[in-house]
Order: structure tokens, then C-alpha cells, then sequence
């Protein structure tokens, strides 16, 4: 799509059916390279298979500087034997419309990775102002390792994804880890929910992934104790009282956020609306766990530091990077730590990690003060 347009995804949930190379399903990620420099637009595809070859599906875009402007598109087309192309149909939604907007459309053909569960579009756009071509670049979670362990031992759960994310809960209050691989020692049948981060939209669906778990956990070989030699009898001594915090004692802590050495930690799972300095829910467990660690070492100082992608203007990267610095120390003091103890930093887009375009370099990361 071109200029302030998106693509809208409504809220129609399509099942996909099991086959195993059916592309049915829902494909989050990204459209750009449509000649309009630094512009991208965030994209989700829910598609559907329909009789012999056909597919259908809704196309959702939103601008990636605006997320208010979105589209909403049907699309139509046919498998093929690299992967799909598609129609655009009925336009079904659009917000954030202004005279002189307009949505391109067209067709797109993609290109399917399998083992990368990706797919790569190449899109043609009816003539409309300055409509030309666009590129796709999209992927789904699918489970990749098996889907039935055994009961009590570690398992490597791998899936297909970007920067993906694991949570506990549907709410995604609860999470887990983050990347394609998670190792769990499970000991009932589990379902995991999973978000990637790559590009997230309103739209972002989160994907469960239930994993079956046979037989039980196996029991503990205990060594046999050693004779022990004769004692002479003494006098019976009452036990002291078990103290209070005996039973807490015995839940494993989360691992610390601060490690001992100084070098910058990034916080994977602090995540902010597109293009705003808004932290997502799944932001607060750790920015909890973080004010506790801060309050139990009362002695340190913390800098936060906010990092941006290069997209968009430089100035507008740099402002949005000290904003989100400023909206996690903001978060931080209302649970109870000192202001004063916390600085912040925003270095734009001048210190990205991957090459961009990645959402990975939006980032925050923190590190402790000398």
C-alpha cells in the first residue's frame, strides 16, 4: 500500500485446516520498498483455503507512523507452485481517511518458505497516483518440534516465527521466554500463547500452541545411605520452629534482570504501541520484578536508554526513543522507586543492532550507574 493507506484486517477469525503445506492461517509482518523512502506499513494475513487450489483471506495494513489509518481488504486467488498470488476485492474497512489518501491495490504473488514458515510478496498496483509495486514480508508461529513429549523430562520446543514471544496466559500477562526455542520440563499437557513482535499491529493474533505430555515424570534414584557409625545416645532436643518464610523459600525466584557485570541489559519483553511511547501489558511482570530489584538495592542508580529502527525521520526516532525511556522510569517510580535514582537517554536510531528494517532494534535497555 502507498502513502497514509493501510490494508485493515476485521475481526473475522478463519481456521486454518491441517495440511501440511496449506498456507491457511494467520501471517503477520511487513510492507515496503514501495518507492516512498523510510515508509512501512505493519501487515496481517488471515487466509483460508476454499475448494481445489483456491484461497481466501482478509489483508489488514496500517500506517507504520499513524496505526489509525487502516484498511481492511478481501482478497482471492489460487495456490501456486512456488506459493499463492492474490487479488485484491471488496475494500471491507477503512479508518483515518482524509481527502487525498487513497488505498493502492492490485494482486501480489508470493513466494512460501517452509522452513521458514515465510512468505515473500511482490506486489503490482493498479495505476492510482503514485501506486507502483510494494514487497510483503510475512510469517506465521507453527510448531516445528513435536507435539507429544514425555512426562518429567526437558523437551526443546521450537517454532517457526519472529521474534517470537511465550507466555503462560492468553491475557499475556505471564511471560515465559522469547525467541523460536524454549525448553520446558513439563509434566501435564501444556498450551503455550504466543505473539510475535515483528511489526505488531492491533490485529496481532495470539497463537496457542498445546503441547501433549504422556506418561509420568520418572521417580528420582536415591543413593543408599552410608552406615553410620555408633553414636553414644544423647539427650532428646526439641526442634527449633521452622521460620516463617520456610514455605516461600521453596519457589524458585525469577532470574534476576541486573546481573553483577555493568554492560546493558535489554528488556525483550518491554514493548510499546507502533509509533507512540505506550507500554503494552505484557510490559509490566518484568518492570515489577525490575522496581523490586531496584528497591532491594537501594545503593544503585540505573540508566535507561531508549533505541529506535531506522524508519521514518531521524528526529522524529529520537524523540520517540526518549519518550519510551521516559515512560518506563515513569512506570518504575509510580512502584516505588526514587526518581533520582534513574536516568534516561534516547539514542534514536544510531544504535541499532540488526540491520534494518527490524523491530528488534526498538528497544529498551538499562544498565547501572557508577
Amino acid at each position: 500500500m502507498k502513502r497514509s493507506f493501510w490494508c485493515g484486517i476485521g475481526a473475522l477469525l478463519l481456521a486454518a485446516p491441517a495440511s501440511a503445506q496449506s498456507l491457511a492461517g494467520i501471517w503477520q509482518g511487513v510492507e515496503n520498498d514501495t518507492g516512498q523512502p523510510g515508509a512501512y506499513w505493519p501487515t496481517v494475513l488471515r487466509l483460508q483455503k476454499s475448494k481445489g487450489t483456491s484461497v481466501f483471506g482478509i489483508l489488514y495494513e496500517e500506517v507504520g507512523t499513524n496505526p489509525g489509518i487502516t484498511v481492511t481488504f478481501q482478497m482471492q486467488g489460487t495456490r501456486t507452485a512456488a506459493g499463492l498470488r492474490l487479488e485484491h476485492g471488496e475494500k471491507l474497512n477503512e479508518t483515518g481517511w482524509t481527502p487525498g489518501n487513497y488505498w493502492c491495490d492490485g494482486s501480489i504473488t508470493f513466494t512460501y518458505d517452509p522452513a521458514l514458515e515465510k512468505l515473500t510478496g511482490h506486489a503490482t498496483y493498479r495505476p492510482q497516483g503514485d501506486c507502483t509495486v510494494g514487497t510483503i514480508t510475512l510469517y506465521r508461529i507453527k510448531l516445528k518440534s513435536a507435539a507429544t513429549v514425555p512426562a518429567g523430562v526437558e523437551s526443546a520446543l521450537r517454532v517457526s516465527g519472529r521474534n517470537v514471544l511465550w507466555f503462560a496466559d492468553a491475557e499475556l500477562k505471564q511471560p515465559l521466554a522469547a525467541g523460536n526455542l524454549y525448553r520446558a520440563k513439563l509434566s501435564k499437557t501444556t498450551t503455550f500463547y504466543l505473539q510475535q513482535s515483528y511489526y505488531p499491529t492491533k490485529e496481532s493474533p495470539v497463537v496457542p500452541i498445546t503441547i501433549q505430555v504422556t506418561g509420568t515424570p520418572p521417580k528420582a534414584r536415591l543413593p543408599k545411605p552410608a552406615p553410620k557409625p555408633p553414636v553414644a545416645p544423647t539427650p532428646p532436643v526439641e526442634p527449633a520452629p521452622a521460620p516463617a518464610d520456610t514455605v516461600a523459600a521453596a519457589v524458585p525466584a525469577p532470574a534476576p534482570i541486573l546481573p553483577a557485570t555493568p554492560a546493558p541489559v535489554v528488556l525483550p519483553t518491554v514493548l510499546f504501541k507502533v509509533g507512540k511511547p505506550e507500554l503494552l501489558p505484557s510490559s509490566s511482570p518484568v518492570l515489577n520484578q525490575l522496581a523490586a530489584e531496584l528497591k532491594a538495592r537501594p545503593e544503585l542508580r540505573l540508566r535507561i536508554a531508549g533505541h529506535a529502527d531506522k524508519i521514518g525521520e531521524p528526529d522524529k526516532n529520537q524523540a520517540l526513543s526518549e519518550q519510551r525511556a521516559g515512560a518506563v522510569k515513569d512506570f518504575l517510580v509510580k512502584a516505588g522507586v526514587a526518581a533520582e535514582r534513574l536516568n534516561t537517554v534516547g539514542y534514536g536510531d544510531t544504535r541499532p543492532r540488526y540491520p534494518s528494517p527490524d523491530v528488534r532494534n526498538r528497544r529498551v535497555e538499562v544498565e547501572e550507574l557508577k
